[in-house]
């Protein structure tokens, strides 16, 4: 663990495996309550200092971490293959994007800028300015195990706050090279501090309960967020949740069926469908179904799953094994209920796949709504294409669910896309696009799919409190 600027060992360790291969990868300390409350006591310290520094101070070090790890591109993403199973060319992708955050925040840290307002009176002025909140606890998850700590640390730094981190169990590894670039770039005492712990439920109550800690964020799933946004209420503490999705991928009758599959295809099967905008529900017009299913299908087809340090691997495995197994219920669940299954649907087991936890991918079609594939977020490699009609039904259908992260619609009709992605519940909606995140634009979910925004100038304003001074004069 590294509090206070020293890295520390403790005598219970757990350790972090290989998702490929079920190779052992290191031990790693096992923290818990105690040094969760080290770590604040360390950022609460920082922080009174830290928050002194000027913007360009904060800039500096964000820029110093971004050029490591940007020379260090390679040997990350290499690790991140190896703890965390997604394909090299992946994971390259995203120690760029991580590095991405770090930029964009060295830049927004010297653009924190406030207002002047009129007053009714001709004796006063008012002034607007924007401090940070102090300590913020954050947890991140192992899907994106690199990108997701900087999408948090650089604008929680940016604004003048300190910060304690516990990474997911899964991928401490990651974590840990990435606080390595923060040491080695200078960062003050206490600033930024790292716990790594195989059971996060007491970090999680000390993170919640210590009224020191102003901010909470968290990456994770649905259900995690409610129970931690619920426990952190009493400290009245800032919260903000990136969580689960459910998201609808909408192909009208006048799309272009061939360019709309392709593009599903590689946000389908992104990390192994370990994403949280993943397309879960694919609703396809009857007219544009056939050749976007073809299409998909050969896309599937030619995809290669296998340990993603070797050549030609397109597809990783799934995490753990409980990920595998839900795989296996959805499929079940929907071909009990009259889905048919078109490729896939199986677990990978022979000598190749066999000590690794890999599910074949997988095309489903004539999907229902009351099939839970389309009630619950796979977060695996199964397409679930459901045929529609009618487009007076169409939002309803797209818009029922609990959860309200990603949404993808292909139409040529520009009015069209206007119309429906305003009448689409949902924070993030690609149209014609797969891609429409970046480190400049807001990221997050409206409903049962978070709180708050990542990323942009929205990012930044999560860390801080706006200020009214009323001057006399």
């Amino acid at each position: 663990m590294f509090i206070d600027n020293k890295w520390l060992k403790t005598e219970k360790t757990f350790t972090s495996f290989n998702p490929a291969t079920g190779e052992a990868l290191g031990l790693i300390a096992d923290g818990g309550a105690a040094e969760a409350m080290a770590a604040i006591d360390a950022a609460q310290i920082a922080f009174s200092s830290w928050r002194r520094t000027t913007a360009h101070a904060r800039s500096e070090l964000l820029y110093r971490v971004w050029e490591l790890m940007s020379q260090r591109q390679e040997d990350l993403a290499q690790l991140m293959t190896s703890e965390q199973g997604k394909p090299l060319k992946a994971a390259r992708n995203e120690v760029k994007y991580a590095a991405d955050f770090l930029l964009w925040f060295a830049e927004e840290a010297k653009r924190n800028y406030g207002e002047t307002i009129p007053s009714a009176r001709a004796d006063q002025r008012f002034l607007v300015s924007h401090a940070p909140l102090g300590v913020v606890a954050a947890v991140t998850p192992w899907n994106y195990p690199i990108s997701m700590l900087t999408r948090k640390l650089a604008p929680a730094l940016a604004a003048g706050c300190t910060v304690v981190l516990k990474p997911a169990e899964a991928t401490p590894l990651c974590a840990i090279e990435v606080f390595k670039l923060f040491a080695e770039a200078g960062a003050p005492d206490g600033v930024v501090n790292l716990v790594t712990c195989s059971e996060p439920t007491a970090v999680g109550e000390v993170f919640c309960s210590d009224r020191r800690v102003r901010k909470l964020t968290f990456t994770g799933s649905t259900a995690v967020g409610q129970k931690l946004a619920t426990a952190a209420a009493p400290t009245l503490k800032r919260v903000s949740m990136e969580l689960g999705g459910n998201a609808p991928f909408i192909v009208f009758d006048d799309a272009d069926p061939v360019r709309a599959a392709k593009g599903c295809a590689l946000v389908k099967f992104l990390n192994t469908g370990q994403a949280c905008i993943s397309p879960n529900r694919i609703l396809v017009h009857e007219l544009a179904h056939d050749a976007f299913v073809a299409t998909l299908q050969q896309r599937i087809a030619a995809m290669v799953p296998g340990n993603g340090k070797e050549a030609g691997t397109t597809l990783g495995p799934l995490i753990n094994q409980a990920a595998v197994q839900k795989m296996e219920r959805q499929v079940a669940d929907a071909l009990a209920k009259g889905a048919t299954l078109v490729c896939g649907g199986h677990k990978l087991e022979n000598t190749e796949f066999a000590k690794g936890h890999y599910y074949a991918p997988t095309l489903l079609t004539d999907v229902s709504e009351d099939m839970l594939i389309a009630q619950e977020e796979t977060f695996g490699p199964i397409a679930a294409v459901m045929r529609y009609n009618d487009d007076s039904d169409l939002i309803a259908m797209a818009n029922n669910t609990h959860y309200g992260l990603a949404a993808y619609l292909y139409t040529r009709d520009i009015g069209r896309a206007i119309l429906t992605m305003e009448a689409l519940d949902f924070g993030i909606i690609g149209i014609n696009d797969i891609n429409p995140t970046s480190a400049a634009a807001p990221f997050g979910g409206m409903k049962s799919s978070g709180l708050g925004r990542e990323g942009a100038r929205e990012g930044m304003a999560e860390y801080q409190e706006t200020k009214l001074a009323g001057l006399s004069v």
